[in-house]
Order: C-alpha cells, then sequence, then structure tokens
C-alpha cells in the first residue's frame, strides 16, 4: 500500500498501527503516547485569545506545529508557576492585568516606568549583530518578573513557525507572566514584539499575535510599543515625508531605522499611524522592506551552511531561554526543589545537557 493511503487508513481507523509505528507517530506528531489509545483526538491548545489576522495559504500542518508549540509553551509555564508558588517570596506581580482602561500613551508610559526602560540607553547599547538592545530591554522586563523566551521551531528546522503564522505570544499571570517571540523574524522586530506582548501582559490578556495587526487589540498594542521605541515628538519631525515620493520615504525610512536600531517596518507604520504616510504608500515601503530582509535573511542562512562549525550550543540556548529562567532552573536545582529531568522540561533541553547549560550560564 503507498505511504499516502496507509497514512489515510491509519487515520481513518481502518488499519491499527503496530505498537513501533505508534511510537514513531507519537514522536512525529510530539504528542504523548498515550493520546494514541484515547477515545477520541484531545482539545486543541488553549490559546487564550487569538489575536491574529491569519493568511489564505494558512495549512492544517500550520495549525498542529502552533499547537503544539503552545502546549509546550503552557507546560513549561505551569512548572515555573508551581516552582514560584512554592517560595514564600513569589507574590502576584501587581502589574498583570493592571491596565483597565485609558489611552494609548498612559500605557506606554507606565510600561517605560514600571521597567526603567531608558530609550537612550537602549539605544547605546544596541548592536543589531548582538542584538545588545533587545538584551537590555529583555533584562528591563526580566528584573520585573516576566520571563521571556526566543522560539521558532519545535526543535530542528523542519518544524519552522513562519512569523506570518505566529509573532508572539503572552501568557498574562500574575506569579509567572510568559513572553515568547518567534525569533525567525528580524532581530530589529524582537524589542517591538516583546512590548507588544508586554502590552497584552499589561491588559491581562494570554493570546497569540500574528505580523498582521487586524484586531482592535493588535493595533492598540502595536500603538504602544511603536510609541515607546519611537516617541511622538521624534515622529513630528517627519511631516516632510507626506509629499515624498516612495523612493524618498525609503531612504529616509532606512536613516530613522539605523540612527535608532529599531525596525524598518516599525518606522512606517509609526509614520503611517501618525497620518505622514498613506495607506498605499505604507504598503509599497512595508513590502520594500519585507522583501529586503528576506533575502537578507536567505544570504544569512547559506553563508552559514558554508561556513563549518557554528555558534556554541550552549551559548545559542541560553539566548533563547534567557536569563530570568536559566537562573531559576539552576537556583533550583542547587537547592534540590527541581530534579533534572524536569529542569530539561522547563528549559527544553535533554536531561543530559542541563548541568552543562546552567554551569555555563553561572
Amino acid at each position: 500500500m503507498p505511504g499516502a493511503a496507509r497514512l489515510a487508513s491509519l487515520e481513518a481507523g481502518e488499519t491499527d498501527p503496530s505498537r513501533p509505528l505508534l511510537l514513531k507517530m507519537a514522536t512525529h506528531y510530539r504528542r504523548p503516547l498515550l493520546t494514541f489509545y484515547m477515545a477520541a483526538p484531545p482539545r486543541t491548545a488553549a490559546r487564550g485569545e487569538d489575536f491574529r489576522t491569519l493568511p489564505d495559504e494558512y495549512a492544517q500542518r500550520d495549525a498542529a506545529f502552533v499547537d503544539a508549540l503552545l502546549r509546550e509553551v503552557r507546560a513549561r509555564q505551569e512548572m515555573v508557576r508551581s516552582l514560584l508558588e512554592s517560595e514564600d517570596e513569589a507574590p502576584p506581580l501587581s502589574f498583570v492585568g493592571s491596565f483597565r482602561g485609558g489611552d494609548i500613551d498612559e500605557l506606554a508610559a507606565d510600561i517605560v516606568n514600571r521597567l526603567k526602560f531608558n530609550l537612550q540607553q537602549f539605544r547605546r547599547g544596541n548592536d543589531p549583530r548582538l542584538g545588545r538592545g533587545f538584551n537590555y530591554l529583555r533584562e528591563q522586563a526580566e528584573a520585573t518578573g516576566v520571563f521571556v523566551l526566543l522560539i521558532g521551531n519545535l526543535g530542528s528546522h523542519h518544524s519552522t513557525l513562519n512569523v506570518e503564522l505566529f509573532r508572539g505570544f503572552a501568557i498574562a499571570d500574575p506569579i509567572a507572566p510568559f513572553v515568547v517571540i518567534n525569533d525567525q523574524d528580524s532581530e530589529a522586530a524582537w524589542c517591538f514584539t516583546l512590548l507588544h506582548e508586554l502590552a497584552h501582559i499589561w491588559l491581562g490578556q494570554t493570546g497569540i499575535s500574528g505580523s498582521r495587526p487586524g484586531h482592535v487589540m493588535e493595533v492598540f498594542c502595536n500603538d504602544v510599543a511603536s510609541r515607546i521605541l519611537l516617541p511622538p515628538d521624534e515622529v513630528t519631525r517627519e511631516h516632510a515625508l507626506a509629499a515624498a515620493t516612495p523612493e524618498e520615504v525609503i531612504a529616509r525610512i532606512t536613516e530613522i531605522a539605523a540612527e535608532r536600531q529599531v525596525s524598518h517596518s516599525m518606522v512606517a507604520y509609526r509614520l503611517y499611524r501618525a497620518g505622514i504616510l498613506s495607506h498605499p504608500i505604507w504598503s509599497s515601503v512595508t513590502g520594500y522592506f519585507r522583501q529586503q530582509w528576506l533575502r537578507s535573511r536567505n544570504a544569512a542562512r547559506e553563508r552559514a551552511r558554508e561556513n563549518e562549525g557554528g555558534p556554541n550550543y550552549y551559548v545559542v540556548r541560553r539566548h533563547r531561554l534567557g536569563g530570568r529562567l536559566v537562573g531559576l532552573s539552576r537556583r533550583m536545582l542547587a537547592e534540590g526543589a527541581l530534579s533534572p529531568s524536569k529542569a530539561a522540561a522547563i528549559l527544553g533541553v535533554k536531561p543530559n545537557n542541563v548541568y552543562p547549560l546552567i554551569s555555563s550560564a553561572a
């Protein structure tokens, strides 16, 4: 029987799989073996609110990858919450769900104050090659109690999650708030996504965000993030762009993005929301910068394939996990409150990688 026909027969329940095949299926579908013995399919992963406006080509396979990611993140967050609840010094975080109403500037100011975020320090410390601006912003967010993770696939490039499907995810939990950023996006966009998801946490909204801001709350959170990174007084200086050609707009946005160390798309969005760029011009320049980034990313991947070796596994893994999650795991292991196997589940690594990972972070 051809492979496709056999799979269809298995899925229809016409053929019983062998146990070795079930084990392979459990690994491939990222489900516990027990799942395949259930009377009915398990429920879809709890996403909170879905703020995405999905592309037409969104496929069932993509939905399965997103569900798998959300299941894993939820499980890891629940384990972290359980650890923190066992400590006397882990009171609820007052800023989670604290924003009950008001304007964009009010929420932006509250986030800046809570994070002790200094825009000039962010810009001075930024280096697009090293993500230092993002590191600074992440450190400020984690100091308030938020866990910030970079996840762009389910363990290999075969399960890469396109930013059109998932850009960020927030769990607005008062004990262990989580922000997950799709690291397949440009590094310049990570800061914007982090601030966007923090806005959701301030609003008390657990949910998943995409790259198309069709939902009213997505527009609101985009406006909050963009005002923090590019304040109104800096935008008002660019009113001359209202009469500029697309080429002039592209050139000026390139200058602003380089000076402020933010993404081109964010600058274009900010100018559009301020009424400086028309919708057609905004769409045109955004498409141009998107294509430029895709070409740059593909070229970088080609260079990486040609070069031998690569960055240290533990350095990359620690960067994706963030200092707060690695530090908590190291401390709980040292205190005996966490087993290596559970630490592996929280960190998303194999058990034999746990101690090298946390030791290199010390």
